[in-house]
């Protein structure tokens, strides 16, 4: 008998229309497909199968994010809609206040200029134990969404450890570096959150330089962690997966990690994870979460190494959210329900509650999500204001909800900016 070959899926004549359609008005912008794919965070190759028809576009909040990228109602998309007569106006870009700006203008600069030309007079002692314990509540504030206190303290803060690593004696050098590198790690994820990627970048960065500095690879590789956040917010997804990769072979070639060197290369796979499913690489998403799993089993408990928060808690968190970010709201549902994160800090309790919310408004739960959200919001409420895809998901409830809308949602809508 002879075995007859598959035949590749049949295209629907709505896909392709579909893809005429987003291949018309992203060239009307003058958007190439790389720069419309990175606006997606996506790849390239997904957008010219989308524009050729051939991968269809399902998920509501993936429609909305290819219509707020051309600047288009999403009704616009839908194959037999009719053309407008005239062009679309294109709003103005709409700039908003950002708790983290003072912090993003200092590290512009040098913090140690005058420490190195010989200008900085200042003979206070550098106090170690001091240190420590400010660098201790640089992360407990990051960890918590305070990104006003984050940017005061670190006012001061960055500027005396710039001049630490100049000044203290040979034997405290390196843990003035490694402090540094721990600030540095703190602003990067700082700088993500709140939506500042090229900020994060530098700081990233100088986390890199500095752990070095300090004789520390496994910080140095947590910096790369950092940088490849600061990559992924910037919709590099190309940057973060090399960056990941490369310090994932290098992790790996070792075989003497221990807890903290696993819960690094867990992190990094965990971030691989994040890049292949926002690149719609369904298969590899799925392999780097179970990397990060089988690591995760390997420690046998929760772990704060290098404030990364990795162990079996924080990977079942990130599987949720590499579920919603693939559309399997069900198995997100399955796995976030089950989940206890008192352990862990507000930050990542916030992020399951949201993705736990994203997860019910792609089944059009639309109470679940509600209270999901609101939940999220009451334990780090700029997660909601900054994050796209859950301003995105609320808005498709309050669309979904019509005249039925609660107030608790148009409160939440009108507090998380996805009112229009």
């Amino acid at each position: 008998m002879i075995k007859r070959k598959p035949t590749a899926r049949e295209v629907d004549p709505k896909d392709v229309e579909f893809g005429r359609r987003v291949k018309r008005l992203r060239e009307e912008l003058g958007m190439t497909q790389l720069q419309f794919a990175a606006q997606l965070e996506r790849t390239g190759s997904w957008v010219s199968q989308v524009e050729r028809g051939i991968q269809p576009v399902t998920r509501l909040d993936t429609l909305q994010a290819i219509a707020d990228a051309l600047n288009v109602p999403v009704q616009r998309l839908r194959p037999g809609t009719p053309e407008p007569s005239t062009p679309v106006e294109i709003p103005p870009s709409v700039s908003y206040a950002n708790d983290l700006e003072g912090a993003a203008q200092l590290i512009s600069g040098h913090p140690a200029l005058g420490t190195l030309l010989g200008t900085d007079t200042s003979a206070d002692p550098v106090s170690m134990e001091a240190l420590r314990a400010d660098v201790d509540e640089i992360w407990e504030l990051t960890h918590s969404d305070e990104y006003a206190a984050v940017s005061e303290s670190i006012a001061e803060l960055l500027p005396a450890l710039e001049r630490a690593v100049r000044v203290v004696d040979q034997d405290q050098r390196p843990e003035a570096y490694s402090l540094l590198a721990r600030t540095y790690q703190a602003l990067a994820a700082a700088f993500v959150r709140q939506g500042l990627p090229s900020p994060a970048w530098v700081a990233a960065d100088r986390a890199i330089a500095a752990a070095e500095q300090a004789g520390d690879p496994l910080s140095v590789c947590a910096g790369v962690f950092r940088m490849v956040q600061a990559f992924v917010r910037n919709r590099g997804l190309g940057q973060a997966a090399h960056a990941a990769r490369t310090a994932v072979v290098a992790l790996s070639a070792r075989d003497d990690l221990g807890p903290k060197g696993l819960s690094v290369l867990g992190a990094l796979h965990l971030t691989l994870a994040l890049v292949s499913a926002r690149s719609g690489e369904r298969a590899e998403a799925k392999e780097e979460i179970q990397k990060a799993r089988e690591i995760a089993a390997r420690i046998g408990e929760d772990r704060n190494d290098f404030n990364l928060e990795f162990g079996p808690t924080n990977v079942e968190i990130h599987a949720v959210s590499i579920a919603v970010e693939l559309g399997d709201a069900g198995e997100a549902m399955d796995i976030g329900l089950s989940i206890n994160a008192e352990g862990l800090s507000l930050e990542r309790q916030g992020r399951l509650l949201m993705d736990l919310g994203r997860a019910y408004a792609q089944r059009r739960r639309i109470p679940e999500a509600t209270e999901s959200f609101l939940r999220a919001e009451a334990l780090t409420p700029e997660m909601i204001r900054n994050h796209g895809a859950a301003r995105a998901a609320i808005k498709d409830l309050m669309l979904m909800s019509g005249d039925k809308l609660t107030s608790d949602l148009a409160g939440l809508a009108e507090r998380a900016d996805a009112m229009s």
